[in-house]
């Protein structure tokens, strides 16, 4: 058995998305006083490595906990765009063929973990183009995801990716994902499993590649 923690830490200081809180953690008890620690967390649905929803983008969308687990469990795929400096287009999912099809996840390998902490972080980072996404919608897939902090560029208010890829699916984005590099070029097991919390929008997960 092989695993591989694609999770950031979340930790006060850790890059947040422009505007976001960042983390808070808050002792409310401790073990001279009580005789255990136990901490007060507040943080954004969308903080670190995280899964969006339809319900992010669209009033009437599916929230996460209406989701079976299943959907956040499957085979994935890494596409390599390490070496991409504009749009990721169709092409560069082509290259990996029939395991592009199969794959339940397809996870965009831009190397942007390696910028975390920086200010580079929040750089201009490439894109995946439109035909990209319905990709993604013709062949079912139950997610996609990034190592990146964002679907879209941080400078697009409009979200058009994100609503592209929410519009009429129950197709799930995965954010700042970490260590994609280390998957090879074959299909594993992913697992990102989300707290499940009443009508949200989103989620810090817990997202490892498995193999048997």
């Amino acid at each position: 058995m092989k695993i591989i923690d694609l999770t950031h830490t979340i930790s006060p200081d850790m890059p947040c998305f422009p505007g976001d809180e960042s983390p808070r953690f808050e002792s409310v008890s401790n073990y001279e006083k009580d005789g255990f620690k136990e901490s007060l967390i507040t943080i954004s649905s969308h903080t670190g490595t995280h899964v969006d929803p339809p319900a992010h983008i669209f009033p009437n969308g599916r929230t996460l906990d209406s989701f079976s687990i299943s959907q956040f469990v499957g085979k994935a795929l890494v596409i390599d765009c390490r070496d991409v400096r504009d749009s990721i287009e169709i092409e560069r999912v082509r290259r990996y063929g029939e395991k592009a099809i199969l794959a339940d996840f397809l996870l965009f390998n831009l190397g942007w973990d390696k910028r975390w902490g920086s200010e580079n972080y929040f750089g201009d980072y490439p894109c995946i183009s439109p035909e990209i996404i319905d990709f993604v919608k013709d062949t079912h897939k139950k997610g996609i995801g990034f190592d990146v902090i964002s679907l879209d560029a941080i400078a697009d208010s409009n979200l058009a990716r994100h609503k592209a890829l929410f519009q009429d699916t129950d197709i799930l984005n995965f954010e700042n994902l970490k260590n994609l590099a280390l998957c090879g070029d074959d299909l594993f097991w992913f697992f990102a499993l989300p707290l499940k919390l009443e009508n949200c929008d989103g989620a810090p997960v817990r997202a490892i590649a498995f193999w048997e």
